[in-house]
């Protein structure tokens, strides 16, 4: 399968399903060409809603559609919908509605767009909303499983999404699980004790991937793990790498406070886990340039990534 961003493989299963459920509503705040649901409201104008630049009234509409018994999934960019925060606090998470959240263009990967357009605090705030699921897939095989799973669930779930074109890490074969982390690279050699083990999400993974790589070819052992599911947590698979790692590095298009980094800081914590982390994510604010540009200038490209997998706790 080819590269696409997850954005794209979203609005292909949101079309699938969409036409097998009819219950499935999709409301947009003016950006249907960006979050890919363009297709969905030509198919099914009738289940489409346009509410302008308005995320807090769609919100709010999608709230009532809920209650009334449809599933509604309201798209918008990433920093956009995240700073609705307040009625999606009380609309979706305090009562628990069915509304699907979708944040498109996460983080710096966005490029040239530039500051205002790119999402990096929203993982932290849903994180801090009870009842919230929040999801992140690296790839197409799992973005399209991860809306199925989203749109069959009952209750709010965000999900993020990037418009950056992700090459394929999981096989055809691979089966998605809610609150799972996944090894999706270890060293042909299995050592006793691995170098580090690579904890990524979303736009990164494609460079830890490179990176673990690199480093196998120099003689070190390095293990990858994707982390779809920033909440649910799954703590216990932390726990496992830190027995056998000498570090754990996390891996975020995102604001290192609030997003995986701290996700994967709070298991080993709570778990007592004496083992270093390092995380490579945003402490300030993004730029404008080219997606590969600002992933070498803020650390999230392949090299930093291996540097980081070697560098002295």
């Amino acid at each position: 399968m080819a590269s696409k961003g997850t954005r794209d493989s979203f609005g292909e299963a949101l079309l699938d399903i969409g036409s097998q459920n009819s219950n499935v509503v999709v409301l947009d705040a003016d950006l249907s060409k960006s979050t890919m649901t363009l297709a969905f409201a030509k198919k099914f104008p009738e289940r489409h809603m346009e509410l302008g630049i308005a995320e807090q009234n769609m919100v709010g509409v999608a709230a009532g559609l809920a209650l009334a018994g449809k599933i509604p999934v309201l798209t918008s960019f990433a920093c956009f919908v995240a700073g609705r925060v307040e009625p999606i606090r009380v609309a979706a998470a305090y009562n628990q509605t069915n509304m699907k959240i979708v944040g498109t263009h996460a983080g710096i990967g966005i490029g040239e767009d530039g500051t205002s357009q790119m999402g990096l605090e929203d993982v932290a705030a849903m994180r801090a909303l009870p009842h919230l699921t929040v999801l992140q897939p690296a790839d197409e095989v799992e973005t399209k499983q991860v809306v199925s799973w989203m749109l069959s669930h009952q209750g709010p779930v965000y999900l993020r999404l990037t418009r950056q074109k992700m090459p394929d890490v999981h096989e055809a074969s691979y089966i998605w699980q809610l609150g799972k982390i996944d090894v999706i690279f270890e060293p042909a050699k299995k050592p006793a004790k691995y170098q580090a083990t690579i904890v990524a999400s979303g736009g990164p993974v494609t460079g830890a991937m490179e990176a673990a790589k690199s480093l196998e070819a120099k003689g070190f052992s390095v293990r990858v793990a994707n982390a779809s599911s920033l909440a649910p947590f799954d703590g216990d698979a932390i726990a496992r790498f830190a027995a056998d790692s000498q570090r754990i590095v996390t891996v975020e298009d995102h604001n290192v406070n609030g997003g995986l980094g701290s996700a994967v800081c709070e298991a080993a914590a709570e778990r007592g886990l004496a083992v270093p982390v390092v995380r490579l994510g945003l402490r300030s604010f993004g730029e404008s340039a080219s997606p590969e540009q600002l992933y070498e200038k803020y650390g999230l490209a392949a090299p930093s990534i291996a540097e980081a997998c070697l560098k002295n706790p």
